[in-house]
This record gives structure tokens, C-alpha cells and sequence, in this order.
């Protein structure tokens, strides 16, 4: 695994969607590369109550302004010390577009475009902030035997020099209820990414596009749980065609992955939508540790026009693993709303494009 230095940050809805310009752009620092960062920070919450926040982030159980200004000022101090500054921000668990912008303001890079997306009456979102143009932004949201995904799936495109991005920024379904019961909620999100890959790749076949954040599923989910059940991340592997049956039925409701570059179908049928993920090969341990097990729930999957010598092309991708996102183990450092103390149980993914030289 590379570490990193410090220098002395179904049924298609559209939900709550904001977007703003809030800084200049900046020029990255080498312009010849992209970097992408995805974290969940942790329910951060701002200091006032709307009604929809967790007990422990409400003024009656103590939380206020100041505790709120202090996690955006020690949040947007750790990103400004990562020596390879993120152009693109993908975070979970905000509350609201406001406490993405304090962490735009906060930080000392700016971030011209950003945008926000929740469900009505729900506690946090996800959100995007990046230093190049959010040209357009959508959200989605499904609705399966009347439960509803709890956060919709963000998709923005970005204007990069090298070419459009297509991110999915997504928070999906926990594992709160039972790993077998959540399945199907987590497999609703994957319907509305499937597609949208698939519309995309038949209008723009040459664009990129990177599925990322906190999926609530390993990379290697299928193995952890007896290798029976079909998850929303599967391995490209003989038994789960046969368990998918994918003869007879299509792939609608879970992403196939491998560690090949370009990605592509090794024992599914050719006509399979198959993404890399780093953590088959790359990546050890994990983002999140769970009961003394780490697990690798933060992600990364990439389409395979990043492999293919076109306009952006994959490096690499890092866990940021050092202090202060991890004590001296790695081991992410919790955020406790009572001291004020940490900064998220989840690790961020760095992931690294490169573009293209005009004379290669």
C-alpha cells in the first residue's frame, strides 16, 4: 500500500438537489494529474436544530455553533495538510449545501463548484465540492417494496482538462437491520447506477465514469457471507454467473468487479458492465474498522475508459491512513462530540488520474 506525507484535506426521483459557485477556481498544482478524494466524515452536523439530527448532535444534548465551527476547522486542517491536495472532494454524512460551503470557506485551496444532495426530512446527504466545473448534477433515488434508499445517489459531471468525469457520489444503505434484510436496498441504488452507466456508455462511450464513497459493502462482501448470496459488489468469478443465472437473467441490480486493467469480463458474458476496484489488488487492509476487523466499505470503481489512452488515464489510489485521519496504527481516530476529539471512523480514498500528453 502507498502511504502518503503531510506538508508543515424501479422508480427514478428527484429529490433535494442544491448547487453553488463559491470561490474562484484554482490551478492545480501540477497540472498534469487529478486527484479525487472520497471520505465519510462522520454525521457533521451544523449548530442549530432543524429536527431531523441524531440526539447527540442536538443544542439539548449539548452541541452547539462552536462545536460545529470547531469539527469544520479541524476537518478542512486535516485535508489542507495532505501533500497531494484532493482537486475533488466526495463526502457523506453532512447535514446540509451550508455546512458544505463552511468547509469551502474553511479550506485553504479553494473549491469553485459544489453540490449537495439529500432526501426530504433526512438527518444528512452526500455532497461534492471540486475545483473544476459541476456542468451538470442529478439525484436519484429508488423506491423498492415502499422503502425508499436513505440517501440518494448524487451524479455530476465534471469538466476536467482532460476530458468529462462522470461521478456517482453515493452513501448507501447500512447494514442496520441485518446484512441479508439491507441487501435489496443496497441493490436499489446499484438499479439507478446500472442504468445510467448503460445510457451513458450507448450516448458517450469515450467518457469516464466513478462510482464512489461509503457503499456499505466489502469488495469481497460475497466471500465474507458464504459465497451464496448475490450483493451489490460481486467478483467477476464462475460461481456467481451461476448463481446469477445471468443466462437468463440481466444484470440490473449489482456492479460486477475485478482488479484487471482495463476492466472487462473474465467469466461473465462480454456484454457485462465489470469495474475496477482497487482494493482487489492494490489497497490492504481497510477504510472502516468494525469490531476489531477492518472492512473496505469506502470505494473507488472505475470505468474502463480511464485504462484505455484516452484523455484521463488511472495512476493510483491511496488510503489516507496517517495522522491526524489515524493514530499511530492506522486506525481511524473517531470523532466524540463530547471533546471535541478526532475526526471520522472512515479513512479517505486518494485516487490519481493523469492526463494525457497531447504528443503521446
Amino acid at each position: 500500500m502507498k502511504k502518503l506525507k503531510f506538508v508543515p484535506f424501479l422508480f427514478v426521483v428527484i429529490f433535494t438537489i442544491c448547487g453553488c459557485i463559491v470561490s474562484e477556481l484554482e490551478t492545480s498544482e501540477d497540472s498534469r494529474y487529478i486527484t479525487i478524494m472520497t471520505w465519510n466524515v462522520h454525521n457533521l452536523f451544523d449548530g442549530k436544530d432543524d429536527g431531523y439530527e441524531y440526539n447527540e448532535f442536538l443544542q439539548s444534548s449539548g452541541w452547539s455553533v462552536e462545536k460545529y465551527m470547531g469539527r469544520i476547522n479541524s476537518i478542512s486542517a486535516a485535508i489542507d495538510r495532505i501533500d497531494v491536495y484532493p482537486d475533488i472532494l466526495i463526502l457523506q454524512e453532512i447535514e446540509s449545501l451550508q455546512v458544505l460551503e463552511d468547509l469551502e470557506f474553511a479550506l485553504t485551496r479553494g473549491f469553485a463548484w459544489s453540490h449537495f444532495a439529500n432526501n426530504p426530512e433526512s438527518a444528512i446527504g452526500v455532497g461534492i465540492l471540486s475545483r473544476f466545473p459541476i456542468t451538470e448534477a442529478m439525484a436519484h433515488s429508488i423506491t423498492v417494496n415502499k422503502d425508499s434508499t436513505p440517501r440518494p445517489v448524487l451524479e455530476a459531471r465534471i469538466q476536467t482538462e482532460g476530458g468529462d468525469i462522470i461521478i456517482f457520489a453515493c452513501h448507501w444503505k447500512s447494514k442496520i437491520g441485518g446484512d441479508d434484510a439491507t441487501e435489496s436496498v443496497r441493490k436499489a441504488s446499484v438499479r439507478a447506477i446500472l442504468r445510467r452507466i448503460r445510457e451513458l456508455q450507448k450516448d458517450e462511450p469515450r467518457t469516464g465514469i466513478i462510482v464512489a464513497g461509503d457503499l456499505n459493502e466489502n469488495f469481497d462482501e460475497f466471500y465474507r457471507r458464504g459465497s451464496n448470496i448475490v450483493c451489490a459488489i460481486i467478483p467477476d468469478d464462475p460461481h456467481c454467473v451461476k448463481l446469477t443465472n445471468v443466462d437468463k437473467a440481466a444484470q440490473k441490480d449489482y456492479i460486477v468487479i475485478n482488479g484487471s486493467k482495463p476492466p472487462a469480463p473474465e467469466h461473465f458474458p462480454q456484454e457485462t458492465i465489470v469495474l475496477f476496484s482497487p482494493w482487489v489488488n492494490e489497497l490492504v487492509n481497510g477504510s472502516y474498522l468494525f469490531k476489531n476487523n477492518w472492512e473496505t466499505i469506502d470505494h473507488f470503481l472505475v470505468s474502463g475508459q480511464f485504462f484505455d489512452d484516452s484523455g484521463l488515464l488511472y495512476e493510483s489510489t491511496v488510503i489516507v491512513d496517517i495522522e491526524p485521519f489515524a493514530n499511530f496504527e492506522g486506525i481511524p481516530v473517531s470523532y466524540n462530540p463530547r471533546t471535541g476529539n478526532g475526526l471520522s471512523d472512515h479513512l479517505p480514498l486518494l485516487l490519481t488520474l493523469r492526463i494525457k500528453d497531447v504528443d503521446q
